[in-house]
């Protein structure tokens, strides 16, 4: 979004590009090719509407959790707007700390929902 000089923070115009992108995957995966959504998916209705809509084409599913502590992803964030890849309105500390609030992360039973659920640190 932020290459072609959209607003990141604008959660209207995320909603809209979201749909849009989650409609490109449906007709990739009809036609047996396969996806990989890098956004969100934060709460377990998210990835459950995900699953089922891949699972509904007939498709298999994997999900890569990736399990970072806090300071790190504060950290990671710092170093992107240091170098100059992020180049939208800064993340702050307090931004991690409220999405923190409302982040559900999978659990043991999710995951067997998914073909191959791979945790990473």
């Amino acid at each position: 979004m932020t290459q072609l000089g959209l607003d990141v923070w604008d959660d209207e115009l995320r909603v809209r590009v979201e749909r849009r992108l989650w409609a490109l995957a449906e007709e990739l995966l009809a036609n047996g090719q396969s996806v990989i959504l890098e956004w969100g998916h934060w709460a377990r209705v998210e990835r459950d509407e995900k699953r089922l809509g891949a699972r509904a084409l007939g498709v298999g599913v994997e999900l890569h959790y990736l399990d970072v502590p806090l300071e790190e992803l504060i950290e990671r964030a710092h170093r992107r707007q240091a170098s100059g890849e992020w180049t939208a309105s800064p993340m702050t500390r307090a931004h991690f700390e409220q999405w923190a609030t409302i982040f559900q992360p999978p659990d043991e039973e999710e995951l067997l929902l998914f073909d191959e659920p791979v945790i990473e640190a």
